[in-house]
């Protein structure tokens, strides 16, 4: 019986999710609407990507991915196995994507962003 009601729920929970956002989104845009704003313009603005926080993004992923790496490396050099090898990964994971925020942190201090207009 319980694995019938899994999917079903799943499948309503994002159902009801994707009209509930809908629902706000159309809300947001008549309220923008009365005010009289551009709800196009805010969503463009909004959209624009920020040089700041794609740089930010990028290393962490890239240390994030080098921080697994060595973990595999090191897993397979020792020849781990079992759960002695689990807190390497997410140390090495750790270290190295606040290793990649902290590149970004000293970058972004000698390179400040241009002002958003």
């Amino acid at each position: 019986m319980q694995e019938f009601t899994i999917p079903i729920f799943i499948s309503l929970g994002a159902f009801l999710m994707v009209v509930a956002l809908r629902y706000l989104q159309n809300k947001e845009n008549m309220a923008m609407i009365e005010k009289g704003m551009n709800p196009d313009e805010n969503r463009r603005n909004r959209r624009q990507a920020n040089p700041s926080q794609t740089l930010k993004n990028g290393l962490l992923f890239v240390g994030a991915g080098l921080g697994l790496l060595l973990a595999i490396i090191i897993t397979n050099t020792l020849h781990l196995e079992g759960d002695s090898n689990t807190g390497i990964f997410f140390a090495l994971i750790a270290i190295f994507g606040g290793a990649g925020l902290l590149g970004a942190y000293l970058y972004e201090r000698k390179n400040p962003p241009p002002p958003v207009e």
